[in-house]
C-alpha cells in the first residue's frame, strides 16, 4: 500500500534538530545519525558512500515502524537493507531526489531484497520507477511525510524533499553546502537552478536544516540561514551566477554514461 496526497492546510512545527554526529568508519561506508528532540518517534539515520561521496538517509516513525530511504547506492544495498532490517522497520518507499550522473541507484536492487519496497523518482526525470511524484506531492511513512517539490536545474526531474514537520529538507544536487549541483549536462541550465533555490529553498524558515545528496569535503549538513549568507555562488546576482556557471570547466562525468542509462530503469539493466 502507499500513499501520496496533494499539500494539506498544514502549520509549520518549529521542532529544531538537535545535531549529533556518530560516526563510524567501516570500510567504505561511514554513519551519521541526528538525534531529535526528546520525545520525537522521528528516526533519521545519514549514510555515506566514499567512492561519489553521495549520501544516502534513512527516516522512519519509530512507532509504526514504517520507513523511507532517500538516494540509496547501489554497492550499499545489501548495507542498507540489514539495516533497516536489523532496526526492524519496514520500508515503504526507496526514493531518488533526481536520475544520478555519478552512481547507480541502489532503489532497484532494494526491492529484491526487500520485497513489497517501491521505487520512487520524479516523473519528470523521464526514469522508470514503481511510482512517481510531481511537485507538490507528499510521501508519507507512520505519522510523518515529505513534500516533494519540484527544483530543476540541474536536471529537469530534480525534486526537494521537505519535512516540515522536523524543519529538515533534502535537496539533492540542487544545493550544496556551499555550492550547488552542476548545469552543464542532463537538462542543466543555470537560470532554472538559482530560481529554483531562491523561490523553493531559500524561502523555508532560516533555522531549517539541509541534507545535500553529495559533500565533497566532510560536511553532513548545513541550514537555510547560511546558505544564504555564505554560498558563494547562489548569494550573487543571477546574471554573475550565470557567468560562473558557464565557466566552471569541469571535467567530463566519470559515471555518466553508465549510471545514467542504468538510472532510466531503476538501477536494474
Amino acid at each position: 500500500m502507499y500513499r501520496f496526497s496533494m499539500i494539506p492546510k498544514m502549520s509549520l512545527s518549529t521542532l529544531k534538530i538537535v545535531e549529533t554526529l556518530l560516526v563510524s568508519n567501516t570500510g567504505k561506508a561511514r554513519c551519521m545519525s541526528t538525534g531529535m528532540q526528546k520525545g520525537s518517534d522521528f528516526f533519521f539515520r545519514q549514510l555515506f558512500d566514499t567512492v561519489s561521496s553521495t549520501y544516502t538517509y534513512l527516516l522512519g516513525d519509530m512507532k509504526t515502524r514504517e520507513a523511507v530511504l532517500i538516494d540509496p547506492v547501489l554497492e550499499h544495498a545489501e548495507r542498507d537493507a540489514a539495516l533497516i532490517k536489523e532496526l526492524g522497520f519496514n520500508l515503504l518507499y526507496a526514493m531518488n531526489t533526481h536520475m544520478h550522473a555519478d552512481h547507480i541507484t541502489g532503489t532497484g536492487k532494494l526491492k529484491s531484497l526487500i520485497p513489497g519496497s517501491r521505487s520512487v523518482i520524479g516523473k519528470s526525470s523521464g526514469a522508470k520507477a514503481d511510482l512517481h511524484i510531481v511537485d507538490g506531492d507528499l510521501v508519507c511513512f507512520g505519522s510523518y511525510q515529505l513534500l516533494a517539490t519540484a527544483t530543476p536545474g540541474h536536471t529537469n526531474g530534480c525534486l526537494t524533499y521537505i519535512c516540515h514537520d522536523q524543519g529538515i529538507a533534502f535537496t539533492g544536487d540542487t544545493l550544496l553546502i556551499r555550492g550547488c549541483g552542476r548545469t552543464d549536462f542532463q537538462e542543466g541550465s543555470p537560470e532554472s537552478l538559482y530560481n529554483s533555490v531562491h523561490t523553493k529553498i531559500f524561502t523555508l524558515p532560516d533555522h531549517y536544516t539541509l541534507y545535500p545528496a553529495h559533500d565533497y569535503k566532510g560536511q553532513t549538513a548545513t541550514t537555510v540561514d547560511e546558505e544564504k549568507k555564505y554560498n558563494p555562488r547562489l548569494t550573487k546576482p543571477l546574471k554573475e551566477f550565470v557567468h560562473i556557471m558557464e565557466n566552471l570547466n569541469l571535467p567530463y562525468p566519470k559515471m555518466i554514461d553508465k549510471a545514467v542509462p542504468a538510472n532510466r530503469v531503476c538501477g536494474i539493466y
